[in-house]
């Protein structure tokens, strides 16, 4: 069907209700507001195919905190519809109003003019993973703020621990062993040890948790060559996969580096080239994973104990590109900081050039997973 037999609707959605702008062949706009509810959705739903008639219906509406569960029931009733990426929406540099019936009607015209860029949405399986990785994240830190308040506490009362590392089982015992004579700092302290025995209990049943969820298809594979990195262990490869669900959909490795943000931005206007920072676009928790692992090969290239269990069983050919990324980088990272550049900018130059090794293992392992698919469901027919 051509562009004037195509009915095109824009949702703005929020917790508790739906702006709807929707756009008729002819032009004309048809606006109305329902809640964010199961049977205002349905009542919606039939409200759009009336309006529409014959014509094409599509849908859209951005990415935001309501998730994919409007997209979803849209496409199980049979309507076309898609999320778009928020930060890529054109807007109007001298635009100082924002309504929610002028953001519904934009997305409107938008998907009319093929100017809304669509964001892949995970399958609810994927999703429930993703979101599983992103709780064990936060739980870390909750962690970390949990110890912080502790040890500054026992700090403050003139406990200064002997040893050099802190939070070992050494560490550990040592303030389970202080004793206050005041009531209230006390019960201060007895609050703040049950805090992060808590904490440590609740991420050690989220790590267990993981370690099961990586040993199922389709993440065990993926999971199983990503360890054969350098810094990459079940929790941080498992969580990589799960965020970056869909590979496919990185049809190169400087795709992939553009979709973290590891791409400088850039600003070229007259015949003046001018290149500043990365852009850190795109999914910030892979880029501060892979962050941490690219400081790691600043170190002598070596296989270490627990990195050669790792890699016990796995495919030569997943070995030798680690081992191609671990002397590389480690070259990298050198080369750049005996040139004069800041150690910060050497690590960040490493990442980008780790994340294409990532991006080989990975294309290769979904394309593998793509022909097993295949070929399981010709036998199956």
């Amino acid at each position: 069907m051509g562009k004037l037999t195509r009915t095109n609707v824009g949702m703005d959605v929020c917790k508790r209700f739906i702006q709807v702008a929707l756009l008729t062949p002819g032009g004309e706009w048809i606006e109305w507001q329902t809640r964010n509810e199961s049977r205002a959705i349905a009542k919606m739903i039939g409200r759009i195919r009336r309006e529409a008639g014959e014509s094409e219906i599509r849908t859209c509406y951005e990415a935001g905190p309501t998730g994919y569960a409007l997209q979803r029931v849209l496409r199980a009733a049979g309507l076309h519809c898609i999320v778009v990426a928020p930060s890529l929406i054109p807007r109007k540099p001298g635009e100082r109003i924002k309504t929610d019936r002028r953001d519904a009607r934009k997305l409107a015209q938008g998907l009319r003019n093929g100017d809304l860029t669509e964001v892949q949405p995970p399958t609810p399986e994927q999703e429930s993973l993703r979101d599983l990785c992103r709780v064990r994240e936060a739980t870390q830190k909750d962690l970390e703020c949990r110890r912080h308040r502790l040890s500054k506490f026992v700090l403050r009362r003139d406990r200064i621990y002997p040893g050099k590392v802190t939070w070992t089982r050494a560490h550990l015992t040592w303030i389970e062993q202080q004793r206050f004579t005041d009531e209230y700092a006390t019960m201060t302290f007895d609050t703040l040890i049950r805090a992060v025995t808590e904490a440590q209990q609740m991420l050690a049943d989220l790590d267990a948790k993981l370690e099961a969820a990586a040993q199922r298809e389709p993440y065990a594979t993926p999971v199983r060559h990503l360890r054969c990195f350098r810094s990459f262990d079940t929790v941080t490869a498992l969580s990589v996969v799960a965020e970056l669900y869909g590979f496919l959909r990185f049809e190169s490795a400087s795709g992939l580096m553009a979709y973290l943000g590891l791409v400088p931005s850039e600003h070229t206007t007259a015949g003046r080239h001018q290149r500043g920072e990365i852009t850190k676009a795109g999914n910030g928790r892979v880029r501060r994973l892979l962050n941490q692992a690219a400081w790691n090969y600043r170190h002598v290239p070596r296989v270490s104990r627990a990195l050669k269990a790792r890699r016990e069983g796995q495919p030569g050919w997943v070995v030798n590109v680690a081992d191609k990324a671990m002397k590389r980088l480690h070259k990298r990272y050198w080369h750049l900081v005996n040139g004069g550049k800041p150690t910060p900018v050497a690590a960040i130059a490493v990442e980008r050039e780790l994340v294409g090794f990532v991006w080989d293992v990975l294309h290769r392992d979904a394309h593998e997973q793509l022909e097993r698919e295949a070929s399981t469901g010709k036998k199956a027919a």
